[in-house]
């Protein structure tokens, strides 16, 4: 599986720089940046060294949504409270994750948010799973070089592993799932019971490729079953 790191605005050039150098030292190589020139600063590239590739093959996004546009699974890095979502995996959590998604899906992203106030609201709604480094420390001081490190060592493992050939009926079934639901929701009058619809959407990216094409068939036999 094809795995892309996705920067949104970061403010400071040096966190870049440590960036694509923890992507350069455990192998990954597609760094993705959301609304920000920083990566441009010398700066950037002096805490680089010798991952000057990675920076200037960084691709630059307006928005997150467009970094997103060819990604399958998306995982978001949060350090925020736990209560609006109901599954946050650890990094070690994703490892067995992704690599059954990568059974079926070509390509992920792991998405970090700034440094001073991570990802909106409406930006952690676009990924399938959310994430965080449990810590021991009251008030966490992981900057984000080091979180890049943390993410990009606990999944080199991946890259190791040999993966099928994924054909795009296959890894579009999660995208897929998502908009059969929400037209359920809807066609059900339900579509403004917002707990049940962030339940949902919090839940699918946790099915596995088995559990999705199961899902499928039952929404099948619901929607032939509700009158229009």
């Amino acid at each position: 599986m094809r795995l892309s790191i996705v920067l949104v605005s970061p403010a400071r050039a040096e966190n870049i720089g440590a960036a694509a150098r923890a992507m350069k030292t455990m192998g990954f190589n597609d760094l993705r940046i959301v609304d920000s020139v920083a990566h441009l600063e010398p700066a950037a590239g002096w805490v680089a060294h010798g991952s000057s590739d990675i920076l200037e093959g960084i691709t630059c996004y307006p928005t997150l949504a467009e970094a997103l546009h060819d990604v399958d699974f998306t995982v978001a890095t949060t350090a925020r409270s736990r209560a609006r979502f109901h599954y946050y995996a650890t990094p070690q959590e994703l490892v067995p994750m992704l690599a059954e998604k990568a059974q079926w899906m070509g390509h992920a992203a792991l998405v970090f948010g700034r440094e001073d106030s991570g990802l909106t609201n409406d930006e952690l709604a676009l990924a399938d799973v959310l994430t965080g480094v449990p810590m021991v420390a009251d008030y966490p001081s992981l900057n984000l070089g080091q979180a890049v490190m943390v993410y990009c060592y606990q999944l080199s493992s991946l890259l190791q592993t040999a993966n099928p050939v994924v054909t795009e009926s296959d890894e579009n079934q999660l995208i897929a799932l998502r908009a059969r639901i929400t037209r359920l929701l809807e066609r059900l009058e339900v579509a403004g019971d917002v707990k049940l619809a962030d339940w949902l959407q919090q839940r699918i990216g946790l099915l596995e490729q088995r559990d999705t094409a199961m899902l499928h068939r039952l929404l099948h036999d619901i929607e032939k079953n509700i009158p229009e």
